[in-house]
């Protein structure tokens, strides 16, 4: 996109005010589109969320599993041009693709990935200034160029073409801001996030889906539909996707997840690495991370290899007893 020089870094603390209304480019999120007279019943099949139910004026997170129950992807999926949009991050679509064609052969839908432009605007102005774009109040509007869709209080994703991006990016008077902060709500709200490298790790309920509505237990069959429902009616699951706060010592490596370990006894036992980790400019951070539901609330952590950091878990923003 021309204007990406346009969008800075935000540096904050956790207690720094954001400011009332920021716009981002979504550079490494993406999305699949499905078209076709066959798009609804054939995505019924597939994924674990109800979308016959689902209103075109909402969306809903949902995942995408294999047949042992282990999530492809997860992502959120609302009405776009026509069809379904399943946003999610792009490093997890090309295998998440091939996944979901696999037996596409048979049904009237075509899947490709979505070339549209994804903006996010953020801040407690976010939906006034949404409803200045739109004269409808749903939580999936259509706006000039493509969709908008809300995604918490304070948060909306724009999915819409090139030429509309440039017209928005270039009257947008908030303030523009690189990606990073996107991702602080995410963690903040607990929202997953799986990437390529995360893909068939997890089941949907390690990831709390069944928390944020992503998961329909009376919709019928979809692929991995008997792990997902034994893991509600047999209580199998035993991991859930929680926030940590804690501090670093160094500036996180991209190209290297950043892993825990927790305390057990007078040793140290490896639990992992973050799905999303996000730093502020005083030293401290917060996480997302996938750790076995049984831990005590006190549970110390520390990074690996970094002895003197130290980070524990915090509360979630829903209930996991949530389910739909």
């Amino acid at each position: 996109m021309t204007q990406e020089n346009n969008f800075h870094p935000f540096e904050h603390t956790p207690e720094t005010p954001l400011p009332n209304l920021l716009l981002t480019h979504l550079s490494s999120w993406g999305y699949i589109s499905a078209i076709g007279a066959d798009q609804k019943s054939y995505l019924q099949g597939q994924i674990t969320c109800d979308i016959v139910s689902l209103a075109k004026d909402q969306s809903t997170f949902g995942a995408h599993c294999d047949p042992k129950g282990k999530v492809w992807s997860v992502f959120r999926i609302f009405r776009h041009n026509h069809g379904y949009a399943m946003f999610q991050p792009t490093s997890a679509i090309d295998a998440e693709l091939k996944a979901l064609k696999k037996y596409a052969v048979f049904s009237k839908i075509e899947l490709t990935q979505g070339d549209d432009v994804l903006l996010g605007v953020m801040g407690k102005d976010a939906e006034n200034y949404i409803n200045t774009l739109s004269d409808t109040r749903g939580d999936v509007r259509e706006i000039e160029g493509g969709t908008a869709v809300k995604i918490s209080a304070q948060r909306w994703l724009f999915i819409i073409n090139q030429p509309a991006a440039q017209s928005f990016i270039a009257a947008f008077q908030g303030e523009k801001v690189t990606e990073s902060l996107w991702t602080c709500f995410d963690i903040e709200e607990a929202l997953p996030i799986v990437t390529a490298d995360e893909q068939e790790q997890h089941i949907p309920q390690a990831l709390n889906l069944q928390a944020l509505g992503g998961i329909s237990f009376s919709k019928g069959c979809y692929t991995g539909q008997e792990i997902v429902a034994r893991a509600k009616y047999r209580g199998t699951n035993k991991r859930a996707m929680c926030i940590l706060k804690g501090n670093i010592d160094a500036p996180l490596n991209s190209e290297q997840p950043l892993e825990l370990e927790r305390s057990v006894g007078e040793n140290w036992r490896s639990v992992g690495r973050f799905l999303a980790v996000y730093p502020f400019s005083d030293h401290s951070a917060i996480g997302l991370m996938i750790l076995p539901n049984n831990l005590e609330e006190d549970t110390r952590f520390r990074i690996v290899g970094a002895p003197q950091t130290e980070w524990t878990i915090q509360p979630l923003p829903y209930s996991l007893d949530d389910e739909s």
